[in-house]
């Protein structure tokens, strides 16, 4: 089976070694710069419970054509990074390609199926529509990864906690391939549940992290800093509150209540969220697919989102006074 991962940090370091490590997978890598010299010079390589796992890439490129057709992408790259990058991804696909975007916040095919959503496509992460067009939803297996890994050097993923993934089919129903692919990756050590809600696990998790990642940007402060200021955690139930208001005019209902996700968080300990992490390292934020995306939605089913307004315009401040987002006029 041809594999290729599109972006090799992280998430898609973990992705690609694991999956190399099967003796009859070849993982390619589209990747740049140091990572790519390393994934040459070195192959997959992966920090899990102290053991450095390595195994041959099948090919690194920063080329999609001399990759060429695959059976399987993994798109792991930040969601902002994606638009600019799809309509380059078409050598890669044939017909029966298979498509699994492991990204954070709400995807580009998020609205596909949900009527007040279908007509246009969502500004906050498919800017008119060149990533659907270049990644068609028919190709996609929906994927909600639930992993904390960071890069300790060029192309080495060190994973922290966690292997669980969520796959299934935007449309919702049970397929086949869903189902034999998430065989190929429990092979690969996931921890893998076939969903026939993918759209509502994108989400949950979304519900639990959109306000913590962009908060702890602004305040440099790790994730049990948040919770136990008072003011700053009422801010926080306030906007997940639009958001699953947002989420019950689509179909994406949550259940819980915010103290109750927090607890959750709170298990993790003092850790640094990913968007603290990227504003440390001077990298661009991921703050349309997780803020601004709950925004857009949120106008288009008619509820008011001002505590999510005020986090997104506050946080894309603070990204474009340190040149980490675009200047241009957001969503």
């Amino acid at each position: 089976m041809k594999i290729c991962v599109v972006g090799a940090g992280a998430i898609g370091g973990f992705f690609g070694t694991r999956l190399a490590l099967l003796e009859d997978m070849r993982v390619a890598a589209l990747a740049r710069g140091t990572t790519l010299v390393a994934l040459r010079d070195h192959g997959w390589r992966l920090r899990d419970g102290g053991e450095l796992l390595q195994a041959p890439a099948a090919c690194a490129s920063d080329d999609p054509q001399e990759l060429g057709p695959q059976d399987l992408v993994i798109v792991a790259l930040k969601a902002q990074a994606l638009p600019a990058l799809a309509p380059r991804l078409t050598p890669l696909l044939t017909p029966d390609t298979l498509v699994l975007p492991a990204m954070n916040g709400v995807p580009w095919w998020f609205g596909d199926g949900i009527a007040a959503l279908a007509a246009a496509p969502l500004e906050s992460v498919d800017p008119g529509g060149g990533i659907a067009r270049a990644l068609p939803v028919r190709q996609v297996v929906g994927c909600v990864v639930h992993v904390s890994a960071a890069v300790s050097e060029p192309g080495v993923t060190a994973l922290r906690t966690g292997r669980r993934l969520i796959i299934g089919e935007p449309s919702g129903v049970d397929s086949a391939r869903v189902r034999r692919l998430g065989e190929l990756l429990t092979r690969a050590a996931f921890e893998v549940s076939c969903s026939t809600r993918i759209r509502y696990d994108v989400w949950y998790k979304l519900w639990g992290n959109m306000t913590m990642n962009p908060v702890s940007a602004l305040t440099a402060a790790t994730a049990d800093r948040v919770l136990d200021d008072e003011l700053v955690r009422a801010w926080c139930v306030a906007a997940m509150r639009e958001a699953a208001a947002v989420g019950a005019r689509i179909g994406c209902e949550v259940r819980e209540s915010a103290e109750d996700r927090f607890a959750v968080t709170r298990r993790l300990g003092a850790f640094k969220t990913s968007m603290l992490q990227d504003v440390e390292a001077s990298r661009s934020i991921e703050l349309d697919a997780l803020v601004g995306a709950v925004r857009e939605i949120g106008a288009r089913v008619g509820v008011a989102t001002p505590m999510t307004d005020a986090l997104f315009g506050l946080t894309r401040l603070f990204g474009r006074v340190r040149r980490l987002y675009p200047e241009q006029p957001g969503p």
